[in-house]
């Protein structure tokens, strides 16, 4: 709270004459001892002018980038609206010589409103597939279960399940995530396939894709 320089000196008078001690009389007003005492010494040594709050200086940034050379960033800014503060900055330093910051440069320019918004893609899911299977074993899903259990650690579980019957054809409780840990991928060559097929669409984990060749007994990823 800043007090005008007629209520330091009240409270100075209301301590100098007052029966107390310094630190109870200043406990009563709810004035810190370092706080009377700063007003003291001024008033000591400069009077009641003393007392007057000095207005406080304008805060200059050592730093700030001159105002010339400002206005030469928004004008490369107006001639390269394609350049993003990165790429201007780096511009502005090679062609003038002097180094200026990509957060300097993108501060500057979000102030003159330059900053254009990012072109953001909407992706919305569908409410269903567009290619619909017909049997099973057509296409399959798999994905991981993270299973942590206190006192044992972590546990995955890996799953596939089939498509057009959403019946889990093969699963594989493991202690790791990694391929040599996880024969399941060997386990669904022995499931039987429709009649007349050859070949399975697996979708994998990870957005990974394989065809099952049941002829040749084997994966082929792509």
């Amino acid at each position: 709270m800043k007090y005008p320089s007629s209520d330091k000196l009240e409270i100075i008078r209301l301590v100098e004459h007052s029966h107390l001690p310094v630190k109870q009389a200043l406990g009563r007003l709810g004035i810190p001892r370092t706080t009377f005492y700063r007003w003291y010494d001024r008033y000591q040594s400069g009077g009641v002018e003393a007392l007057e709050d000095k207005a406080s200086q304008p805060f200059r940034v050592w730093n700030r980038i001159p105002d010339d050379v400002r206005d030469r960033i928004v004008d490369m800014a107006l001639e390269y609206p394609e350049l993003s503060p990165r790429e201007l900055a780096v511009r502005f330093t090679d062609t003038q010589s002097y180094f200026v910051s990509e957060a300097s440069v993108y501060r500057l320019l979000k102030a003159h409103d330059l900053i254009t918004s990012p072109a953001f893609v909407v992706i919305k899911a569908d409410n269903e597939f567009k290619d619909k299977t017909i049997a099973p074993n057509q296409m399959w899903q798999t994905d991981f279960t993270y299973l942590k259990v206190i006192g044992w650690g972590w546990f995955y579980l890996s799953t596939i399940l089939d498509d057009f019957s959403r019946y889990i054809i093969a699963w594989k409780l493991c202690t790791t995530m990694r391929s040599n840990a996880l024969p399941i991928h060997r386990t669904i060559l022995s499931v039987p396939d429709c009649p007349g097929r050859i070949a399975c669409l697996w979708h994998c984990a990870l957005g990974a894709i394989c065809l099952v060749d049941y002829g040749r007994g084997d994966f082929i990823w792509w």
